[in-house]
């Protein structure tokens, strides 16, 4: 495969995946403001800021309307329309690598979020255009699944997707749990809604009640979302993905040593399945964070310094 191709399909599904998770947090706090009182709604998306890493300008007040527009038109690079608008440029440069369908379906989302404004969304119900936002990148890949052949094209999708899951979820994490507010400052119930809040932006609100019931706990809310090999979008299951996908890749390649990636992304993956809930909290929550975030961004360079812009003397070689 060409190191353009491969490069173009891996960031076409990050930032489809990027859109995904920002179009989840924007609806899950709206739904989250309308039970709060102001000032903690305004912690609340504050925190959702830092979950995104996107700096709010002065100017732009800490106000639902004012945040969602920010969000999704404004926020460079970081707007939910930056982030589809690069999925799908990504997608026409390999165009005659991917199915019909899944262009279809790409484009059909680039078209429907680039011809609503603020004004349109927010009186026709926000709620609406997010949850759409959601729905049709989840058709995009059930699409891909569906109609692309599993070679190294659909693993490079796989890398891009997981590695981009993986960071997130970790950052969010952090935001809720290395950065609480004193106990003074939180409304009594607050701690509930900002746990039942956590779990919906990583819709894994129904599928940690079926695992532990509705009994919120902070170590339950950690583990699950660490170190669940079931859930698909725990940080554990993304690490398995992208060792799958590593491993698959070299492969095609006639690599018979593990490559760096590979090495990397066996390296996450034996420090989640080899380290407990209570040593991660009692130990460092806030290191074991970063260094997973570290981790993927590691695995990200050396991917795209193996696979991507490597020396020419290195393909003469093989």
């Amino acid at each position: 495969m060409l190191s353009r191709v491969a490069d173009s399909l891996y960031w076409m599904s990050r930032y489809l995946e990027r859109a995904e998770h920002t179009a989840r947090l924007i609806d899950v706090s709206l739904n989250l403001t309308l039970e709060l009182s102001p000032e903690a709604a305004g912690r609340d998306w504050r925190r959702l800021l830092g979950s995104l890493r996107v700096p709010l300008p002065e100017g732009v007040p800490l106000r639902p309307f004012h945040l969602t527009q920010y969000l999704t038109f404004v926020a460079k690079p970081g707007s939910l329309i930056a982030q589809i608008n690069a999925a799908r440029e990504n997608a026409r440069q390999v165009r005659e690598q991917i199915s019909s369908e899944m262009w279809e379906q790409l484009n059909r989302l680039y078209l429907q979020v680039n011809r609503v404004d603020i004004d349109y969304i927010w009186n026709a119900q926000p709620g609406e255009f997010f949850r759409s936002v959601k729905e049709g990148a989840h058709l995009f890949h059930g699409i891909t699944d569906s109609t692309m052949s599993h070679a190294d094209g659909w693993h490079f999708i796989q890398l891009g997707r997981f590695i981009e899951r993986a960071k997130a979820t970790a950052l969010l994490l952090a935001q809720h749990f290395t950065r609480d507010e004193p106990d003074s400052q939180l409304a009594p119930g607050h701690d509930f809604l900002r746990w039942v809040s956590l779990l919906k932006s990583c819709a894994a609100f129904e599928a940690y009640c079926q695992f532990y019931t509705a009994d919120f706990r902070r170590e339950r809310i950690i583990e699950f979302l660490l170190l669940n090999a079931e859930f698909p979008r725990s940080v554990r299951f993304s690490a398995d993905v992208i060792l799958r996908a590593l491993e698959t890749i070299a492969k095609g390649t006639g690599s018979v040593k593990p490559a760096r990636p590979e090495r990397l992304a066996g390296r996450l993956m034996a420090s989640l399945d080899y380290t407990l809930v209570d040593e991660i909290v009692a130990d460092n929550l806030d290191g074991y964070l970063e260094n997973i975030q570290r981790q993927c961004a590691l695995i990200h360079t050396s991917t795209h310094q193996v696979y991507i812009a490597y020396p020419v003397e290195a393909a003469l070689a093989s």
